[in-house]
């Protein structure tokens, strides 16, 4: 498996083929203990695929992109969710494009969690901004696509300011795209991290509830409370409490 994953990295461009992969010292991106419980590694996540054709080729990098990884297998399958909605489904994520409005955000990550454990997330993708000249490029599209599929699996981002110089990784605020739109080494080596141990039960599948939550066009009145700022001091993560220990969380990533 880590064979697999230097060699999705050479191939990638983002480490020359004989050269020691190495995560920056002391730096962890996990917004707190959220993960996927799952009983053994590498476990597969299912992705549900309800994007356009336009999409499709950034949706199936981001997969291969994060697949890589030893603990992380995604595995597309075919969509179970409106797009203009996007609501989610239990034990899984599902990806949509739409244009959602004038609303600032770029793309968003909704992610359910019961506790600790994540039992399912919506990766939603803002055509109202990727339809415009500075944002309908292959480079932004691969970025936001990996990073909202990225914060579905427990990744926080690396670095949350923009005009800092790139750090490889999709993870990584940027004004600049070109090279920060796959993962990179200290991506995977976070994610050995937070899926170190094993849990007795799983929420992959079917086997969280469904309810309420995570869905809709989305808007920060309905994202509940700001509980992290970006470095240019617009709010990056939003917390929903339902009760009963389940809350969602909203990633946003804004147009500039």
């Amino acid at each position: 498996m880590r064979n697999r994953r230097l060699l999705a990295l050479v191939a990638a461009g983002l480490v020359a083929a004989g050269t020691a992969v190495a995560a920056p010292a002391g730096a962890s991106h996990a917004w707190g203990n959220y993960h996927w419980a799952r009983t053994s590694n590498p476990f597969t996540l299912k992705v549900g695929d309800n994007v356009s054709s336009t999409w499709d080729g950034h949706l199936d990098t981001a997969v291969s992109d994060w697949s890589a990884s030893s603990v992380l297998d995604l595995a597309k399958v075919a969509g179970g969710a409106n797009p203009r909605n996007c609501r989610g489904t239990a034990g899984r994520v599902e990806v949509c494009n739409s244009t959602y409005g004038n609303n600032g955000w770029l793309g968003i990550a909704q992610i359910r969690a019961s506790g600790s454990h994540i039992t399912q997330g919506v990766v939603k993708l803002n055509d109202t901004y990727f339809n415009t000249s500075r944002y309908n490029t292959a480079a932004w599209r691969n970025l936001v696509m990996c990073q909202e599929l990225g914060h579905t699996f427990g990744l926080h981002h690396q670095d949350e300011a923009f005009d800092n110089p790139n750090l490889g990784t999709c993870m990584d605020y940027t004004d600049d795209p070109s090279s920060n739109q796959h993962p990179n080494a200290h991506d995977f080596s976070m994610l050995e991290t937070i899926y170190a141990h094993l849990d007795s039960s799983t929420t992959l599948g079917a086997s969280a509830p469904n309810a309420r939550g995570a869905g809709g066009a989305g808007g920060e009145a309905e994202w509940g409370r700001a509980i992290r700022y970006s470095a240019d001091g617009r709010p990056s993560l939003f917390e929903q409490d339902l009760g009963g220990g389940q809350r969602v969380f909203t990633f946003v990533i804004w147009a500039r």
